[in-house]
């Protein structure tokens, strides 16, 4: 397949590129006017709402992975308007260029998150469930709006929701290590909110499927079966870095410094359940945390989370 990634410098885009490559797939990016080029890469300008359409002619599939971080700077009014427009902007773009297109791609996957469902306490959420309400919610619907419209060009079109995603190189549990590393490390809030979780391994794995299953359209969950509580993600990845942890993160304080986003990002309850993916037998890699943890962390003695 001759496959375009979007986002391809990411953790996410540089391990998914390198796993495409290996089985056999010709990968190249949508590269923005001030990055490096290879050959086979196509320049887009998502800012400026351009893009070279004719250099998508002939691609199988599109994968569409940027946008800004979400929690690397306080929301402002500035920066919620940059996180929108770098992801429904952008695929409204890429969205627009399909339909322009004379051999459209057979497949076109959009990364999503689970912040669609917003704060849900208990409920158990499914592809079916509807949106939150909150600012991640809203962007997270519109953002799959844009998506779903290539599906009117012919276009198989899946939404990706993708809960955190586990790596040692990147993402929200790099950010947490070194504080529990420390030692003073903690839950967040009460601890009592569901976290809808991935291993890196399994959020490629499911991307690559989502590529050839022809049977998987729609939103797809990409999560593991086995969501926790926050209090018992902070007590496994403790005991794993063998650390303890002891100083709770109050959610006053965490609102305090981080403004709008600590609710959605940090105290927000999602437990999400990968039915779609379940469904069509998907084999997760790592379904519970501890062996992820493990895995990611390089702690050779899983005796020590035995019960956990």
């Amino acid at each position: 397949m001759r496959i375009l990634i979007s986002g391809a410098s990411g953790f996410l885009g540089t391990h998914l590129t390198r796993v495409l490559k290996q089985q056999g797939n010709t990968v190249a990016r949508l590269a923005r006017p001030q990055s490096e080029r290879a050959i086979g890469d196509v320049s887009w300008d998502p800012l400026a709402g351009t893009i070279d359409t004719a250099s998508i002619e002939g691609t199988d599939a599109l994968v569409h992975l940027s946008g800004a971080n979400i929690g690397q700077r306080r929301w402002t009014a500035r920066q919620k308007a940059i996180l929108r427009s770098s992801r429904v902007d952008s695929t409204r773009v890429l969205v627009d260029a399909l339909a322009r297109l004379q051999q459209r791609p057979r497949v076109f996957l959009c990364a999503s998150a689970t912040g669609y469902y917003g704060d849900r306490g208990e409920e158990v959420l499914a592809e079916s469930s509807g949106p939150g309400t909150d600012f991640l919610s809203l962007v997270a619907r519109d953002w799959e709006a844009e998506a779903l419209r290539a599906e009117r060009s012919g276009v198989r079109t899946l939404p990706l929701r993708f809960g955190m995603i586990l790596s040692s190189e990147g993402g929200a549990l790099l950010r947490m290590l070194w504080p529990f590393r420390l030692g003073i490390g903690g839950r967040f809030g009460n601890g009592r909110q569901w976290m809808s979780w991935i291993a890196l391994d399994d959020a490629v794995q499911a991307v690559c499927s989502a590529l050839v299953n022809t049977s998987l359209d729609g939103p797809v969950n990409v999560v593991s079966p086995n969501p926790v509580r926050n209090a018992e993600f902070v007590r496994i990845l403790a005991r794993v870095l063998n650390r303890p942890a002891l100083l709770p993160a109050p959610a006053l304080a965490l609102r305090l410094a981080l403004g709008e986003m600590a609710d959605p990002l940090l105290l927000a309850s999602q437990r999400v359940r990968p039915a779609v993916l379940q469904a069509a037998n998907f084999a997760f890699r790592f379904p519970d945390l501890p062996a992820a943890l493990l895995s990611l962390l390089a702690r050779p003695n899983e005796s020590e989370l035995e019960g956990t």
